[in-house]
């Protein structure tokens, strides 16, 4: 389903900052919501989807960065969840290009690296993070 960036970031009770560019927002319960681009994503181990990327390279401005930074410390800090968007642009007809943004709440992050630029995000599906939640409470 194609959401604008306000309704993708809704999705998981967050209020983006910015309305068109925003890069990530705190959820009402905790978790960042991380709006990210197709093209960073890997497939490190079975059942990991890792997204890639660094401050650097993001068009937006110092404002939208800096939040980022600030949202991927106190993720990384605090061990919480993190939420995806994922927002892609489309050829249209007349040479415009659309943006659109669907949501995966399926799967659930851990910000695993932050140096200040440089950050990678390690996605699993739900119930793989409810398996291994459980499995460490035991000993």
């Amino acid at each position: 389903m194609n959401l604008s960036l306000v309704d993708a970031f809704g999705r998981f009770g967050a209020k983006p900052a910015s309305r068109l560019r925003a890069l990530s927002a705190m959820a009402a319960d905790g978790a960042l919501v991380l709006n990210c681009s197709g093209a960073y994503f890997g497939h490190p181990s079975q059942g990991v989807l890792r997204y890639e990327d660094r401050l650097s390279r993001e068009p937006g401005g110092p404002k939208d960065t800096g939040l980022l930074s600030q949202h991927l410390t106190v993720a990384r800090d605090g061990a919480l969840p993190v939420r995806m968007i994922v927002t892609s642009r489309t050829d249209e007809k007349g040479g415009t290009r659309a943006r659109t943004c669907h949501v995966r709440p399926d799967l659930i992050g851990t910000v695993v690296e932050f140096d200040g630029d440089h950050f990678i995000v390690d996605f699993k599906r739900r119930e793989e993070v409810s398996r291994a939640v459980t499995s460490r409470g035991r000993k």
